[in-house]
């Protein structure tokens, strides 16, 4: 900046007035700034969605059989998350692999510094993952902050990692002070940290269901970012679904919903934060891990074809990580194990060959867990021109507050098309709430280069009589309103349709849906009539 401006001091052998000295040096210190702000922006796009996704599988460090991690290649694994660090029971801030071991006797009992050594021998990456559901996690019993901060920093050293996973789930995620103690203890360490010139990266590994994170897991979330965590992304256990799942779904299409909902809850969490991020930012700060095999609910079963279709979604999608429960388990049960619903620490329960889950899922994610450890968190404001919406070139109509829309409508706000899930009327298609349920919009995608408007489904004059106020309308009969057709649901006079927006329940009148709507419209222009579609009451037998 001072060269610039000191270079246009003098012209010609003349002094420039002051005047021109004042215009001179706002003129740099514009450019000075808009080239900042261009510089940001393109760091943020540069450095998390061009980054190469990465694979790392879990180990139970304390299962058993004692499972060799470290042979690399057997374990056709490269990079690993070494679980579970997880707090002493009669000394809260001493860490311990899964209370069994502290530090020391770990390194006495299970050779596990020298193992480790092995694999960074063999050139494998390793993260240290905290908490899991059996035990207490370090922040839901060590109270005192500064010991707190002392008992993750003192795993960190030991292990010499530069990335660490929080297993939260179970009663360390509800307990709302534990989480915010957890947060303040992982912003401080990871300043301090990031001053020293070491890289700290932060995944949050969480429970979900196909409709996305529970409450109290975006409550976790939210925490860590207020507290001033530089999160590196959210990886959710695609597993244990229950009632959640639909019936007949697999597990990879249910994982696959439980990624999407994530990806829109995380958008929102960052959104209320006033951390703007781009849609393939997000991908990358997202993480999937399922339980290969025989999951703990009997009916659910995560077989090499889901493994196959989750990974070639994954990819084409973009998740900046994918992950396995676990290493320890990645083969076939022998012929001793019977119950192959049990369970087992040691085997899948379920045909698999000499396939490897882990060379499944892992197939695309060629990046490495310490590649990407130093990356920052960096705003992607977005161009004003994307929040413009045209309707020359919008396949929906745009979105208007004042307007009903059916359940099966299509809408256009921000460059994105929306559906209707239900009747709706001035409610926001990208309202920032973090329960998809809680929306009548449902995101289907952007709108795409070269579209044209479709023309909205409403059905011409005559299909149906034109509501009237003093009419008298009995159960079944059916009316247009504003091109809509309403159908009656009892006995009603002087009702108006309209009033359906206020009071859905109460009113007499019910909009048709839109699928039956799209066949009215399309037999009324095939045969100029509607056929008689009142169901005719029974006969009386004699």
């Amino acid at each position: 900046m001072r060269a610039a401006a000191t270079s246009i001091l003098w012209r010609d052998g003349r002094r420039l007035s002051p005047w021109r000295l004042l215009l001179a040096m706002l003129l740099a210190t514009a450019i000075g700034f808009w080239g900042f702000i261009s510089m940001q922006n393109w760091a943020g796009a540069s450095t998390l969605e061009n980054q190469d996704p990465w694979f790392a599988g879990y180990v139970d460090a304390t299962a058993t059989p004692v499972f060799a991690f470290e042979d690399v290649e057997e374990t056709a694994a490269r990079d690993i998350v070494l679980s579970f660090i997880v707090a002493d029971p009669d000394e809260p801030c001493t860490p311990t692999w899964g209370t069994a071991y502290d530090l020391d006797e770990a390194a006495a009992e299970l050779d596990l510094d020298r193992r480790l050594a092995r694999v960074e021998q063999l050139g494998a990456d390793l993260s240290i993952s905290f908490g899991g559901l059996l035990n207490d996690e370090l922040a839901t019993v060590c109270t005192n902050p500064a010991e707190l901060v002392r008992a993750y920093d003192q795993v960190l050293e030991r292990y010499d990692v530069s990335t660490i996973d929080l297993d939260i789930e179970g009663e360390n995620l509800t307990d709302a002070v534990a989480g915010q103690r957890r947060a303040e203890a992982i912003a401080t360490l990871q300043e301090r940290r990031r001053e020293a010139g070491d890289d700290l990266a932060v995944w949050l590994t969480l429970p979900v269901i196909p409709s996305g994170l529970t409450e109290d897991g975006t409550t976790f979330v939210q925490q860590m970012i207020e507290a001033g965590v530089d999160v590196a992304g959210v990886n959710v256990m695609t597993m244990n679904y229950g009632e959640a799942k639909e019936e007949g779904e697999s597990m990879a299409d249910a994982s696959i919903r439980a990624l999407q909902a994530t990806h829109r809850q995380l958008g929102i969490i960052y959104e209320l934060a006033d951390i703007e991020l781009g849609s393939a930012t997000l991908w990358r700060k997202i993480g999937a891990t399922p339980m290969l095999g025989q999951n703990d609910v009997v009916d659910e079963v995560f077989t090499t074809k889901d493994a196959e279709e989750l990974n070639a979604w994954a990819v084409e999608q973009g998740i900046g990580r994918m992950s396995v429960w676990s290493l320890n388990r990645d083969v076939q049960c022998g012929p001793n194990y019977v119950d192959l619903s049990r369970v087992s620490d040691a085997c899948s329960g379920v045909p698999q060959g000499d396939l490897r889950f882990a060379d499944l899922l892992s197939e695309g994610f060629t990046g490495r867990l310490d590649d990407v450890a130093g990356l920052v968190t960096t705003p992607e404001p977005r161009d004003p021109a994307d929040f413009i919406d045209d309707p020359e070139t919008s396949p929906y109509p745009i979105w208007d507050e004042d307007n009903a829309y059916l359940a099966g409508s299509k809408v256009v706000w921000y460059r994105n098309v929306y559906e209707a899930k239900w009747w709706t009327r001035g409610e926001l298609p990208d309202n920032p709430v973090l329960n998809e349920w809680e929306v009548p919009w449902t995101l289907i995608g952007p709108v795409l280069e070269g579209e044209k408007p479709q023309e909205a489904v409403t059905l011409p004059e005559g299909v149906y009589p034109e509501w009237q106020g003093i009419d008298v309308y009995d159960k079944g009969q059916r009316i247009l309103f504003d091109g809509i057709p309403y159908e009656s649901k009892w006995w009603n006079q002087g009702d108006s349709p309209e009033a359906y927006a206020a009071d859905p329940d109460s009113s007499p009148w019910s909009p048709v849906p839109l699928d039956e709507v799209e066949e009215l419209a399309a037999e009324w222009e095939a045969t100029g009539t509607i056929a008689d579609r009142t169901e005719e009451e029974p006969a009386d037998e004699e």
